[in-house]
């Protein structure tokens, strides 16, 4: 009888031993899907269907600077420019029959050759360079894929949300300027707002808000007219959605200056850097050109203001 227990015990413990190392060499597998700075096509048959859906969105869904503003998501840990990362699955817990916990320690290690946008440290050693990470696994249909990975798919989603609030607004100031403040500019055939924002609230906007209407000749927006229009703008939300429902404008003329100060206050100066440097507009001019061409389907390439050379976009 002792000998029935001690063989079924052994059986256990062997079949416990196997389930473990083949959910470590999963989390190994699964390590070389983990995105560098493209997500790749072949992915999406290693990560759960919600987890491919959120990167799919970051990486290709969103206008490109604003997702590269978060270069977490652009490198993870595989390495970034100049840097390899060497994986060792330290240990997987399984926490219910379709999830497991994988601990991943990554070692970075510097190439001879090193991006422009990377510097490798000076005395930098291997061994400080050891991180430890967290990969979630969950079986579907029998298979073990990637989850999450360090709590990227929270960090995601929540700039998704914040990224389509903040379009949602940039779209209710656009449409307001083209409702309000368009019709009164000698008109072309296509109005883009240029929106330079100071600062934000919930139900107010701070800004620098242009006009510009372009006239397609070629494949060339020609500029017809426009102008600025500096101020604050109140939202107000209906079924989500904001729209605005105020504009208070700094004054043309004498009273220029004093209305910049009083409705700007404490980010007067940061309007005023904007407003003054004109790369920096020209800067945001081009790159929401570029959307609003890329978003329509335009056969546009370059635009180009009255007396001056066209400029690529």
């Amino acid at each position: 009888m002792r000998r029935i227990i001690f063989c079924v015990i052994l059986a256990l413990s062997l079949a416990a031993c196997q389930k473990t190392q083949t959910l470590e060499e999963r989390a190994a597998e699964l390590c070389a899907y983990i995105p560098d700075h493209e997500l790749l096509e072949k992915s999406r048959d290693y990560m759960t269907e919600d987890f491919y859906a959120v990167l799919d969105t970051m990486f290709y869904h969103l206008p490109e600077h604003e997702a590269l503003d978060h270069e977490w998501l652009y490198y993870f840990v595989t390495g970034n420019g100049g840097t390899i990362a060497d994986y060792e699955v330290v240990k997987v817990e399984q926490t219910d029959k379709d999830h497991a916990v994988a601990t991943i320690s990554v070692r970075q290690k510097w190439e001879d050759a090193v991006s422009d946008r990377d510097e490798q440290p000076c005395g930098n050693d291997p061994e400080s360079d050891i991180e430890e990470h967290t990969l979630l696994m969950e079986r579907v249909n029998g298979q073990w894929l990637m989850a999450d990975f360090d709590e990227h798919k929270t960090d995601c989603i929540r700039y998704i949300a914040n990224n389509r609030k903040e379009q949602a607004v940039r779209q209710a100031i656009s449409n307001y300027l083209l409702r309000e403040i368009a019709p009164y500019y000698l008109q072309g055939e296509i109005c883009v707002p240029t929106l330079m924002m100071v600062r934000e609230t919930d139900s107010c906007v701070w800004g620098d808000f242009w006009v510009f209407w372009y006239k397609q000749v070629g494949d060339t927006l020609k500029t017809v007219s426009g102008g600025d229009h500096p101020g604050m703008m109140t939202l107000k939300y209906e079924n989500g959605q904001p729209q605005v429902i105020d504009f208070e404008r700094v004054e043309d003329g004498a009273g220029n200056d004093a209305s910049a100060r009083r409705i700007f206050g404490d980010n007067y100066d940061i309007f005023m850097n904007m407003h003054a440097n004109e790369s920096v507009r020209e800067a945001v001019r081009k790159e929401q050109l570029s959307e609003y061409v890329q978003q329509n389907g335009l056969d546009v390439h370059y635009y180009q203001d009255f007396g001056w050379e066209a400029k690529e976009l």
